[in-house]
Protein backbone atom coordinates (compact mmCIF):
# COMPACT_ATOMS: atom_id res chain seq x y z
CA UNK A 1 0.00 0.00 0.00
CA UNK A 2 0.97 3.39 -0.44
CA UNK A 3 1.42 6.17 1.81
CA UNK A 4 -1.40 7.91 1.06
CA UNK A 5 -3.50 4.65 1.85
CA UNK A 6 -6.39 4.79 4.65
CA UNK A 7 -6.19 3.54 8.61
CA UNK A 8 -8.78 1.39 9.56
CA UNK A 9 -9.74 1.83 12.82
CA UNK A 10 -12.68 -0.28 14.44
CA UNK A 11 -14.29 -1.12 17.76
CA UNK A 12 -17.33 -2.96 18.66
CA UNK A 13 -19.39 0.41 18.24
CA UNK A 14 -19.28 4.11 18.93
CA UNK A 15 -16.07 4.03 21.57
CA UNK A 16 -13.22 3.76 19.34
CA UNK A 17 -14.39 7.20 17.92
CA UNK A 18 -12.03 8.52 20.13
CA UNK A 19 -8.96 6.87 19.06
CA UNK A 20 -10.33 8.35 16.05
CA UNK A 21 -10.61 11.86 17.27
CA UNK A 22 -6.57 11.77 18.81
CA UNK A 23 -5.34 9.70 15.80
CA UNK A 24 -6.92 13.20 13.87
CA UNK A 25 -4.87 15.21 15.68
CA UNK A 26 -1.47 13.50 15.53
CA UNK A 27 -2.10 12.90 11.73
CA UNK A 28 -4.32 15.83 10.25
CA UNK A 29 -3.28 14.56 6.49
CA UNK A 30 -4.41 10.87 6.84
CA UNK A 31 -7.18 9.11 5.77
CA UNK A 32 -9.46 7.26 7.98
CA UNK A 33 -11.93 4.52 7.52
CA UNK A 34 -14.05 4.21 11.11
CA UNK A 35 -16.08 0.91 11.23
CA UNK A 36 -17.91 0.57 14.47
CA UNK A 37 -19.76 -3.18 15.03
CA UNK A 38 -23.12 -1.47 16.04
CA UNK A 39 -25.21 -4.35 15.11
CA UNK A 40 -23.30 -6.49 18.03
CA UNK A 41 -21.84 -4.45 20.32
CA UNK A 42 -21.89 -5.16 23.18
CA UNK A 43 -18.40 -7.06 23.01
CA UNK A 44 -17.55 -7.81 26.69
CA UNK A 45 -20.03 -10.45 27.97
CA UNK A 46 -19.25 -12.41 24.82
CA UNK A 47 -17.19 -16.28 24.06
CA UNK A 48 -13.87 -14.85 22.86
CA UNK A 49 -14.20 -17.38 20.22
CA UNK A 50 -17.51 -15.11 19.19
CA UNK A 51 -15.45 -11.80 19.40
CA UNK A 52 -12.44 -13.61 17.09
CA UNK A 53 -14.55 -14.16 14.81
CA UNK A 54 -16.21 -10.42 14.46
CA UNK A 55 -12.76 -9.34 14.56
CA UNK A 56 -11.42 -11.33 11.66
CA UNK A 57 -14.78 -9.92 9.48
CA UNK A 58 -13.88 -6.61 10.32
CA UNK A 59 -10.07 -7.05 9.15
CA UNK A 60 -11.27 -8.55 5.92
CA UNK A 61 -13.45 -5.72 5.06
CA UNK A 62 -9.97 -3.16 5.75
CA UNK A 63 -8.66 -5.60 3.36
CA UNK A 64 -10.87 -4.44 0.63
CA UNK A 65 -10.38 -0.94 1.52
CA UNK A 66 -6.21 -1.45 1.38
CA UNK A 67 -5.48 -0.17 3.98
CA UNK A 68 -2.16 0.48 5.59
CA UNK A 69 -2.47 -0.08 9.07
CA UNK A 70 -5.32 -1.27 11.45
CA UNK A 71 -5.79 0.04 14.91
CA UNK A 72 -7.98 -2.17 16.70
CA UNK A 73 -9.81 0.41 19.16
CA UNK A 74 -11.24 -1.59 21.36
CA UNK A 75 -9.59 -3.35 24.36
CA UNK A 76 -11.41 -6.83 24.20
CA UNK A 77 -10.17 -7.45 20.80
CA UNK A 78 -6.80 -6.11 21.56
CA UNK A 79 -6.58 -8.50 24.53
CA UNK A 80 -7.78 -11.91 22.84
CA UNK A 81 -7.13 -11.54 19.38
CA UNK A 82 -4.07 -8.87 18.28
CA UNK A 83 -1.44 -11.31 18.36
CA UNK A 84 -2.85 -13.93 15.86
CA UNK A 85 -4.33 -11.20 13.44
CA UNK A 86 -1.25 -9.93 12.80
CA UNK A 87 0.11 -13.70 11.31
CA UNK A 88 -3.13 -13.39 9.41
CA UNK A 89 -3.37 -9.82 7.56
CA UNK A 90 -0.86 -7.95 5.46
CA UNK A 91 -1.24 -4.52 7.23
CA UNK A 92 0.09 -2.53 10.10
CA UNK A 93 -1.75 -3.99 13.50
CA UNK A 94 -1.79 -2.11 16.51
CA UNK A 95 -3.98 -2.25 20.07
CA UNK A 96 -4.97 0.62 22.10
CA UNK A 97 -2.41 0.86 24.68
CA UNK A 98 -2.57 -0.34 27.73
CA UNK A 99 -2.08 2.79 29.50
CA UNK A 100 0.45 1.37 32.21
CA UNK A 101 3.41 3.12 31.71
CA UNK A 102 1.58 6.87 32.11
CA UNK A 103 -0.56 5.28 34.64
CA UNK A 104 2.81 3.92 36.82
CA UNK A 105 4.83 7.66 36.00
CA UNK A 106 1.68 9.74 37.38
CA UNK A 107 0.52 7.20 40.15
CA UNK A 108 1.82 8.70 43.81
CA UNK A 109 0.75 6.01 46.21
CA UNK A 110 1.13 2.73 43.85
CA UNK A 111 -2.49 2.11 44.00
CA UNK A 112 -3.85 1.83 40.28
CA UNK A 113 -7.45 0.56 39.25
CA UNK A 114 -8.61 -0.53 35.57
CA UNK A 115 -12.52 -0.32 34.88
CA UNK A 116 -12.90 -2.14 31.69
CA UNK A 117 -15.53 -4.76 30.20
CA UNK A 118 -15.77 -8.37 31.87
CA UNK A 119 -13.84 -10.32 28.97
CA UNK A 120 -10.76 -7.49 29.01
CA UNK A 121 -10.46 -7.63 33.27
CA UNK A 122 -10.45 -11.20 32.61
CA UNK A 123 -7.91 -11.33 29.97
CA UNK A 124 -5.59 -10.31 32.94
CA UNK A 125 -3.39 -7.93 30.25
CA UNK A 126 -3.59 -4.27 31.92
CA UNK A 127 -2.92 -6.12 35.70
CA UNK A 128 -0.17 -8.14 34.35
CA UNK A 129 1.77 -5.10 31.98
CA UNK A 130 1.69 -2.76 35.16
CA UNK A 131 3.14 -5.31 37.55
CA UNK A 132 5.92 -6.40 34.91
CA UNK A 133 6.86 -2.76 35.03
CA UNK A 134 6.85 -2.57 39.03
CA UNK A 135 5.29 -5.82 41.09
CA UNK A 136 5.21 -3.36 43.85
CA UNK A 137 2.11 -1.44 42.89
CA UNK A 138 -1.27 -2.90 43.72
CA UNK A 139 -3.71 -3.03 41.06
CA UNK A 140 -7.06 -3.07 41.42
CA UNK A 141 -9.12 -4.24 38.33
CA UNK A 142 -13.18 -3.34 38.14
CA UNK A 143 -15.10 -5.37 35.68
CA UNK A 144 -18.03 -2.30 34.09
CA UNK A 145 -20.92 -4.34 32.27
CA UNK A 146 -23.22 -1.77 32.27
CA UNK A 147 -21.12 1.04 30.97
CA UNK A 148 -20.71 0.27 27.23
CA UNK A 149 -24.51 -0.31 26.97
CA UNK A 150 -25.31 2.89 28.24
CA UNK A 151 -23.21 5.01 26.50
CA UNK A 152 -24.09 2.82 23.39
CA UNK A 153 -27.67 3.65 24.62
CA UNK A 154 -26.75 7.34 24.53
CA UNK A 155 -27.30 7.62 28.32
CA UNK A 156 -24.16 9.90 28.64
CA UNK A 157 -25.84 11.66 31.71
CA UNK A 158 -28.24 11.20 34.33
CA UNK A 159 -29.04 9.02 37.12
CA UNK A 160 -28.05 5.33 35.53
CA UNK A 161 -25.20 5.91 34.06
CA UNK A 162 -24.55 7.83 37.48
CA UNK A 163 -25.70 5.15 39.44
CA UNK A 164 -23.47 2.66 37.37
CA UNK A 165 -20.46 4.69 37.90
CA UNK A 166 -20.85 5.08 41.57
CA UNK A 167 -21.51 1.19 42.37
CA UNK A 168 -18.05 -0.09 39.80
CA UNK A 169 -15.94 2.88 41.32
CA UNK A 170 -17.06 2.46 44.85
CA UNK A 171 -14.50 -0.14 45.63
CA UNK A 172 -11.81 1.45 43.89
CA UNK A 173 -12.07 4.43 46.06
CA UNK A 174 -12.15 2.56 48.83
CA UNK A 175 -9.03 1.08 47.78
CA UNK A 176 -7.66 4.72 47.97
CA UNK A 177 -6.59 4.20 44.18
CA UNK A 178 -5.22 7.47 43.12
CA UNK A 179 -5.25 6.48 38.92
CA UNK A 180 -7.30 5.07 36.99
CA UNK A 181 -6.93 3.57 33.53
CA UNK A 182 -9.30 3.25 31.11
CA UNK A 183 -9.39 -0.27 29.85
CA UNK A 184 -12.30 0.73 27.15
CA UNK A 185 -12.11 3.13 24.81
CA UNK A 186 -16.02 4.18 25.18
CA UNK A 187 -15.31 5.06 29.06
CA UNK A 188 -14.05 8.41 27.69
CA UNK A 189 -17.46 10.15 27.01
CA UNK A 190 -18.30 9.58 30.78
CA UNK A 191 -15.15 11.06 32.11
CA UNK A 192 -16.72 14.02 33.70
CA UNK A 193 -19.13 11.89 35.62
CA UNK A 194 -16.46 9.41 36.76
CA UNK A 195 -14.17 12.67 37.41
CA UNK A 196 -17.03 13.92 39.99
CA UNK A 197 -17.02 10.84 41.65
CA UNK A 198 -13.51 10.01 42.18
CA UNK A 199 -12.36 13.60 42.88
CA UNK A 200 -9.93 15.33 41.05
CA UNK A 201 -7.45 14.20 42.84
CA UNK A 202 -7.63 11.11 41.26
CA UNK A 203 -5.77 10.55 37.55
CA UNK A 204 -7.57 9.04 34.63
CA UNK A 205 -5.65 7.52 32.01
CA UNK A 206 -7.04 7.72 28.61
CA UNK A 207 -4.62 5.28 26.75
CA UNK A 208 -6.33 6.61 22.90
CA UNK A 209 -3.54 9.48 23.05
CA UNK A 210 -0.75 6.59 23.53
CA UNK A 211 -2.90 4.76 20.95
CA UNK A 212 -2.31 7.51 18.34
CA UNK A 213 0.81 8.34 19.30
CA UNK A 214 2.17 4.57 18.63
CA UNK A 215 0.24 4.60 15.25
CA UNK A 216 2.64 7.70 14.28
CA UNK A 217 5.54 6.45 15.44
CA UNK A 218 4.85 2.71 13.35
CA UNK A 219 4.39 4.78 10.12
CA UNK A 220 6.84 7.21 10.41
CA UNK A 221 9.14 3.98 11.01
CA UNK A 222 7.97 2.50 7.97
CA UNK A 223 8.00 5.28 5.85
CA UNK A 224 4.23 4.90 5.42
CA UNK A 225 3.45 8.73 6.49
CA UNK A 226 0.51 9.97 4.24
CA UNK A 227 2.06 13.44 2.09
CA UNK A 228 -1.25 15.28 2.29
CA UNK A 229 -2.16 18.30 4.24
CA UNK A 230 -5.24 17.32 5.15
CA UNK A 231 -7.40 13.78 5.02
CA UNK A 232 -10.92 12.92 4.62
CA UNK A 233 -13.16 10.17 7.19
CA UNK A 234 -15.18 7.72 6.41
CA UNK A 235 -17.65 6.85 9.57
CA UNK A 236 -18.76 3.14 8.78
CA UNK A 237 -21.03 1.04 10.99
CA UNK A 238 -22.78 -2.11 10.96
CA UNK A 239 -26.25 -0.66 11.82
CA UNK A 240 -28.33 1.70 13.04
CA UNK A 241 -26.93 4.32 10.77
CA UNK A 242 -28.88 7.36 12.27
CA UNK A 243 -27.93 6.86 16.47
CA UNK A 244 -24.33 6.70 14.94
CA UNK A 245 -24.65 9.63 13.24
CA UNK A 246 -26.47 11.53 15.89
CA UNK A 247 -24.19 10.70 18.75
CA UNK A 248 -21.01 11.16 16.75
CA UNK A 249 -22.02 14.90 15.96
CA UNK A 250 -23.25 15.37 19.68
CA UNK A 251 -20.16 14.05 21.30
CA UNK A 252 -17.27 14.33 18.80
CA UNK A 253 -18.34 16.90 15.83
CA UNK A 254 -15.35 16.28 13.63
CA UNK A 255 -16.59 18.71 10.94
CA UNK A 256 -17.30 21.73 14.28
CA UNK A 257 -14.08 20.68 16.39
CA UNK A 258 -11.96 19.32 14.03
CA UNK A 259 -12.59 20.83 10.44
CA UNK A 260 -12.76 17.41 9.23
CA UNK A 261 -15.85 16.70 7.00
CA UNK A 262 -16.77 12.92 7.55
CA UNK A 263 -19.03 10.57 5.54
CA UNK A 264 -21.17 8.20 7.44
CA UNK A 265 -21.80 5.01 5.52
CA UNK A 266 -23.73 1.85 6.66
CA UNK A 267 -21.66 -1.62 6.19
CA UNK A 268 -22.73 -4.96 5.78
CA UNK A 269 -20.28 -7.53 6.84
CA UNK A 270 -21.43 -10.64 4.90
CA UNK A 271 -20.92 -8.86 1.47
CA UNK A 272 -18.83 -5.47 2.29
CA UNK A 273 -21.76 -3.34 0.34
CA UNK A 274 -21.71 0.42 1.50
CA UNK A 275 -24.80 2.28 1.85
CA UNK A 276 -23.76 6.35 2.06
CA UNK A 277 -25.91 8.81 3.87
Amino acid sequence: MGNNAPIGIFDSGLGGLTVVREVLNLLPGEDIIYFGDTARTPYGSRPPAEILGFMHEILTFFSTQNVKMAITACNTMTALGLEQAKKEFPFLLIGVNNGAEVALRVSKNKHIGVIATEATINSGKHASAIMARDPAVSVYPQACRQFVPLIEQEKLHGLEIENAAREYLAPLHENGVDTIIFGCTHYPFINDIIKEIMGTEVALVDPARETAAQARTELAHQDKLSTRARGRVRLCFSADLSRAERFTNCAINFSREMGFAASFELINLQDYSVTKV
